[in-house]
């Protein structure tokens, strides 16, 4: 599955990916720098890149040697510590902001390849994993081996979490904004701060970007019948259908919903509460508070980390 993004961009932001280190499996440009949201000025964003490499130690080494400006305070302490940052704190990520490149000024995250699949897979942070929820810009992808699958899991994920959370009938751009919306849920950022209509300012520019990245999925899913010429969908939304789609969501999710539906002092496997929660009328009120358990989460470990390192010394 091809990924797909606007076509105009892409020797501009392969220019920029040049001044990195290649030894990366996954590159990728997103946000309202590369894909146009309602009322956005693309030109003055700030541009957005996730770089996955197999070897965070070696890439930040010769990053540093490369782009040691890019770094913060940190710079002094060398790649081993910026690596065990990366993998320890946040949702592990380590990001670079405010670097000039191209008379534009972007900000670049550096994530493990294994800790890529792992979120992409799982939901252990839904950071990046959220991120590939939405259309972006693929700029280099390794030959195919673990990412690739994980990348088409994690986009029949979102889906399914979707089905849970809509009615029975609903609109494509209903789908859309729930899925948009995934890894916005419980991130205080969406409160305090962020634009409130960000997730319809997303999806409703980028409608044509959303359908060819969920076609196929949605052609070919049993759950759904989807009729792309009214573009209208309607999923199953029986007890057995809503288990089905419990049972294939993401181990995390599955994990804090599990915790909110247990009682304490009993001990049940997880098929036995999902099955519990498939039968209830809130189904899928639980999944969206399952959701904000996991975004909070990782959200709030971010902006710890950004407080101590969003000023890069010139």
């Amino acid at each position: 599955m091809t990924l797909p993004a606007l076509q105009n961009s892409g020797v501009f932001l392969r220019r920029i990916l040049s001044r990195f280190p290649q030894d990366i499996s996954l590159a990728f440009a997103y946000g309202s720098a590369v894909f146009r949201q309602t009322g956005g000025q693309m030109r003055s964003n700030m541009l957005d890149f996730v770089f996955a490499v197999d070897d965070p130690v070696t890439w930040h080494t010769m990053n540093l040697i490369e782009n040691r400006k890019h770094y913060s305070f940190l710079r002094f302490l060398g790649p081993k510590h910026i690596s065990s940052i990366q993998t320890d704190y946040g949702a592990g990520v380590y990001f670079n902001t405010l670097v000039p490149a191209e008379d534009r000024v972007i900000k670049y995250g550096v994530i493990s390849t294994d800790a890529l699949i792992e979120d992409l897979l799982h939901w252990k942070t839904l950071y990046v994993a959220g991120r590939l929820h939405k259309p972006v810009r693929i700029l280099l992808q390794s030959e195919p081996g673990k990412l690739r699958p994980a990348l088409v899991g994690n986009l029949k994920s979102a889906v399914t979490a979707a089905f849970l959370m809509l009615p029975e009938s609903f609109s494509e751009e209903d789908l859309f904004l729930q899925i948009a919306g995934l890894s916005y849920s419980g991130d205080f950022r969406m409160v305090i701060g962020e634009d409130k209509s960000k997730v319809s300012n997303i999806v409703k520019e980028n409608m044509p970007h959303f359908r060819k990245l969920y076609n196929s999925i949605l052609q070919e899913c049993p759950q759904v019948v989807y009729k792309p010429q009214q573009g209208r969908l309607e999923v199953d939304k029986s007890p057995e259908g809503q288990f089905t789609q419990l049972m294939a969501l993401p181990r995390t999710l599955q994990q804090q919903i599990t915790r909110l539906v247990e009682r304490p002092g009993k001990n049940r496997d997880v098929e036995e509460i999902l099955l519990q929660v498939a039968q209830d009328p809130d189904c899928g009120s639980v999944v969206q508070q399952g959701l904000v358990k996991t975004v909070s989460y990782s959200a709030k470990k971010l902006q710890k980390m950004w407080r101590g390192w969003r000023t890069r010394p010139s």
